[in-house]
């Protein structure tokens, strides 16, 4: 059997492909679908495989949240696997799962996630510290996006909290302290960081500290991130992400693509997938690869 080449490989030919940073994320909630889909799991579903049909080309990658179909049990887990299957082969899908917990734990969490849903990379909150990443990072062709300087309104509360020195680093702050960190975990090639848009200071001062890592940028759109930044310091300058088409980096946008959709009460409604298109083809143009 051949190997799989490397997360980071995949992700540089897709974005090479198709000449944009965007991330598609998909996180329907049945509050705000469109009209003509049920507000139950069968239109969230339903709509979840529009967005990705025809929303997807335009990404390099997609990013589904679990909590949204973890929330109907069973059947929504079901409902996840099946619209992991309907993602064409070449786009890589990150587990929005945010998973993290002791060894024997993780090691399962690897298992269910990389194995039984096919995600390609998944997010993992760092806090327990390397040994519980360690399971989430040991295999080559996938890839684990931490935690590090989030984009909602809280995330300074524990992250900015400054760390004393401890001989191998300055005083600093906890999301610093965690990319530090992340350069030593795992085999190389198979660790990221999520970064905030909201958080453009922070974002060049990660960069700094951690040049060759990957960006999972969350923010952007109904969070007020802005563009400029992210397309500035989000993309790697060295190895191991450095140096390739995009740099690593991908900009997440979920409600901006997927409220598209949403016509106003009593307006004239186009077909759904016309403007989930246009928009992700419009963010897919705002987000472009950089040379």
């Amino acid at each position: 059997m051949t190997a799989l080449p490397g997360y980071l490989e995949r992700l540089a030919a897709r974005s090479a492909a198709t000449g944009t940073v965007l991330c598609l994320g998909v996180d329907p909630d049945v509050a705000n679908l469109p009209r003509g889909f049920s507000r139950d799991l069968a239109g969230l579903e339903r709509f979840a495989r529009l967005l990705v049909e025809v929303a997807g080309p335009y990404a390099s990658a997609v990013k589904p949240n679990l909590a949204f179909f973890e929330a109907y049990g069973s059947a929504g887990i079901a409902a996840l696997e099946r619209i992991r299957t309907a993602v064409p082969d070449g786009i890589p899908v990150i587990a929005d799962a945010k998973r993290g917990d002791i060894g024997p734990t993780a090691a399962r969490q690897a298992v269910a996630l990389f194995d039984a849903l096919g995600a390609d990379a998944v997010t993992v909150n760092p806090y327990l510290g390397s040994d519980a990443v360690a399971p989430l990072l040991e295999r080559l062709d996938r890839f684990a996006y931490l935690l590090c300087r989030t984009s909602n309104p809280g995330a300074g509360e524990l992250q900015d909290l400054e760390v004393a020195a401890d001989g191998t680093a300055p005083a600093e702050p906890l999301y610093a302290r965690v990319a530090r960190r992340a350069l030593d975990w795992g085999p190389g090639g198979t660790v990221g960081l999520v970064v905030g848009a909201t958080a453009p200071e922070e974002m060049a001062q990660i960069r700094r500290i951690a040049p060759g890592l990957a960006f999972l940028v969350p923010g952007i759109g109904a969070q007020g991130g802005e563009l400029a930044p992210a397309l500035r310091d989000g993309p790697a300058t060295a190895e191991p992400a450095g140096r390739r088409p995009g740099g690593g980096l991908l900009v997440n946008v979920s409600r901006g693509i997927a409220g598209a959709a949403m016509a106003p009460v009593g307006a004239h409604a186009d077909d759904p997938a016309e403007l989930l298109a246009r928009a992700a083809a419009d963010w897919a143009g705002r987000l472009p690869v950089l040379p």
